[in-house]
């Protein structure tokens, strides 16, 4: 896919993708690990994006890259950038 340079810096992610069901559509699980403000434990937060999968070549348990990009639907802003890691 072609980057378009001139539209800022995009976020990036990287994830799992928990859900296919979709026509080039794939929900894609993100984790972060923050630290907890008073306990200084590090704690695990997730979060579930809708993702652009324009082949349609995801599958549950890939590990994939996600480019933010313009809203594509009502709660899709992230597009798969690449498959970095294929589910075994």
């Amino acid at each position: 896919m072609v980057e378009d340079n001139n539209r800022g810096n995009p976020k990036l992610r990287r994830g799992v993708v928990v859900s296919d069901n979709m026509d080039k559509t794939v929900v894609v699980e993100v984790e972060t690990r923050q630290r907890h403000p008073l306990y200084g434990r590090r704690i695990r937060r997730t979060n579930k994006f809708m993702a652009h999968d324009e082949t349609n070549e995801c599958r549950v348990g890939d590990h994939v890259d996600l480019v933010e990009t313009r809203p594509l639907s009502k709660r899709k802003r992230w597009r798969v950038r690449q498959i970095v890691r294929r589910a075994r």
